[in-house]
């Protein structure tokens, strides 16, 4: 088996680690009934972007993700990761592609209840073909980036939704891949573990150079974004971006990253303090 591949951050001709032009998609429900999710929609990331899409149920975003991700072909219009063109893959070709070059985060984390963190991680290294010894440290490594090295032996029952998120968001990242796709990842969250999910996506953004699309709802998710996508009756109605501005913008997030961390730390120490006054309350009550 080979070892892991070197983090590298790959772009197609137009400087794009991903660009998807003109992408169009049918669906048929009948005979003479049909949507379609893309009518001509084009976006483009840049190699070490953290962006949002976003638009209204039925606006075609889920559909662009299962075109970036490899899980579905457009009818016409190209799909190109990593300086690959990907809409015309088949076979093993498709496979060794999803495996090695695009990283998955979905909304209900989609882990394997019988192995544990570090096993969950560790598997989609090996199914990548890294051999079973590089891929255990590969996960050690990667569960310590993402803040839960002391849970690596854990079940996902014995998690957390937001630390089951984290081996989720682990897993991802094992295969070092070119882009990381999330479909939802902070939808079965409550609002101060959403939070933390977020800050952790944009820390290892910034300091790992990974590019990131999240599909999402949630507004909170797309101001954390370099910029939000907005999508519409399947085609982009807004995706403006100043290259010039890119530098200044990481740095002004970077500010606002550690801003969130810190309210994040305030209220969960808010909470415990509540905790322990209703304790006491509770104590002092029983007492008398």
């Amino acid at each position: 088996m080979s070892e892991p591949r070197e983090a590298t951050i790959a772009c197609t001709a137009d400087g794009c680690v991903v660009s998807a032009s003109g992408l169009t998609k049918r669906y048929r429900l009948g005979k003479d009934n049909f949507v379609d999710a893309l009518r001509g929609a084009s976006i483009h990331i840049r190699p070490g972007e953290m962006v949002a899409i976003m638009g209204p149920s039925g606006s075609g975003k889920s559909t662009m993700m299962h075109m970036i991700g490899c899980l579905d072909t457009p009818d016409a219009g190209e799909v190109w990761i990593g300086g690959r063109r990907t809409d015309t893959l088949r076979g093993r070709a498709l496979t060794r592609l999803r495996s090695q070059e695009i990283g998955f985060i979905f909304q209900g984390f989609n882990l394997i209840p019988t192995l544990t963190a570090a096993e969950n991680v560790a598997l989609a290294a090996e199914y990548a073909g890294t051999s079973r010894g590089s891929s255990a440290e590969r996960a050690r490594e990667l569960l310590d980036l993402v803040g839960l090295k002391d849970r690596a032996r854990h079940l996902p029952s014995e998690l957390s939704g937001g630390q089951q998120q984290r081996v989720a968001i682990a897993r991802s990242l094992v295969n070092s891949p070119s882009v990381v796709l999330g479909d939802e990842p902070t939808g079965d969250l409550d609002t101060v573990t959403s939070d933390e999910i977020v800050e952790m996506m944009r820390t290892v953004n910034l300091e790992t150079g990974t590019t990131f699309v999240l599909v999402t709802h949630n507004p909170e998710v797309a101001e954390a974004c370099d910029r939000t996508i907005l999508m519409r009756d399947g085609v982009v109605h807004d995706d403006d971006y100043d290259e010039a501005e890119r530098e200044a913008d990481v740095a002004r997030r970077a500010v606002e990253a550690r801003e969130r961390k810190q309210r994040i730390r305030d209220a969960r120490d808010a909470a415990k303090a509540r905790a322990a006054g209703d304790a006491e309350a509770s104590a002092d009550g029983a007492t008398a």
